[in-house]
């Protein structure tokens, strides 16, 4: 929930505006219109939920042989494709005949046929470069099944996945509302082994303001964090800081939030005014310009959108690309959790000598 406030000169905290849930139905937004929405910015849905996803786009409304139709088809880091089913609320969803979880089942298994980088450029990609062809490079000369092909060997070899394409299927449901066979039946599939997450995107205003700015919310509902990954294991003797790092890694997994690019800039590993470049991509110098934004051939831009304008992917984790004095900000960033973490060891072992 987003819940504006106003600091007052004394550091009091005043409610500025309350705000209220709407559907997209009361904003005369239908299924589709979220759709292209999703297709087109689906990385801030990943930004702003758990921020440290990199993915590509290489489908949408795709058929099998039964003319049933899925969404939109991604590709992420590991080589998997990715499944994404978009419903605009839980109305949506009464509405038909087959439940949205074993829908979005069928057509996952439908995606574990394509064996090959051929066979999805082939059934899937190509026609949606085609479709899209401004979106990616309209000038250069290739066919739209060329550039498809070449897109996704770039894709999986920057992204080391080269030998990894489509081993496993995720699946991601996407919906203003969930109703709680939905949310039932997806929780015991991701229990038992099965890739799928359910996130709300939620539109929302302040009361009273029906003609005032609108904002999205966006929560992952399923898989939940377990309070487990929050824990530290009890141990005879100290702890290593190693442990430590590793259960922050396990609490990411459980889509907890590292330390962002505010926090990077607090710590002094990031300064406004620093150059960043992208991994393996030539001519991507970007000044860092605050927390938010980068100045890239003349234009100020967030990251993420530095990042999808060099690379042409849909999504990316931009701690995991961006490089700064030879290291990636997801290295530098692990550096200093890592020197915090024995810091607060060293800190711990002191209270508990002076205690004993």
């Amino acid at each position: 929930m987003i819940i504006p406030i106003t600091v007052t000169p004394t550091s009091d905290i005043v409610v500025d505006q309350e705000m209220e849930e709407i559907s997209f139905q009361e904003i005369n937004v239908n299924e589709a219109k979220v759709e292209e929405f999703l297709r087109k910015n689906i990385g801030l849905i990943f930004e702003e939920e758990e921020g440290e996803e990199t993915l590509l786009i290489v489908g949408q409304q795709v058929a099998n042989l039964r003319r049933a139709r899925n969404d939109l088809v991604a590709l992420d880091a590991a080589g998997n494709l990715v499944l994404i089913e978009i419903k605009r609320d839980a109305s949506d969803m009464t509405s038909r005949v087959e439940a949205l979880e074993f829908q979005a089942v069928r057509y996952a298994a439908t995606l574990a046929t394509i064996r090959t980088v051929d066979s999805l450029v082939d059934r899937i990609f190509a026609r949606y470069v085609e479709k899209y062809r401004s979106e990616f490079d309209s000038s250069n000369s290739l066919t739209s099944r060329e550039l498809a092909k070449r897109k996704v060997d770039e894709f999986l070899k920057k992204n080391n996945a080269d030998n990894s394409f489509n081993e496993k299927q995720r699946i991601i449901l996407l919906s203003s509302s969930f109703d709680d066979q939905v949310l039932s039946a997806a929780a015991w599939m991701n229990k038992n082994g099965i890739d799928i997450s359910c996130i709300s995107l939620n539109p929302c205003r302040a009361v009273g303001s029906p003609n005032g700015p609108i904002y999205l919310t966006v929560d992952r509902l399923i898989p939940t964090p377990r309070v487990e990954d929050f824990f530290i294991d009890l141990r005879e003797g100290p702890i290593e800081a190693g442990h430590i790092i590793e259960k922050i890694a396990g609490a990411k997994k459980a889509h907890t939030s590292l330390p962002r690019m505010s926090k990077l800039i607090e710590w002094g590993i990031v300064h406004p005014g620093d150059q960043l470049t992208l991994n393996g991509f030539e001519q991507s110098d970007a000044t860092v310009i605050d927390a938010k934004t980068v100045k890239f051939r003349g234009k100020q831009m967030t990251f993420n959108e530095w990042g999808r304008e060099v690379t042409g992917w849909s999504s990316i984790c931009i701690y995991d690309w961006a490089v700064l004095r030879g290291q990636t900000l997801t290295h530098l960033r692990a550096e200093r959790m890592r020197q915090d973490a024995k810091e607060k060891q060293l800190q711990d072992g002191g209270a508990l000598a002076a205690s004993e």
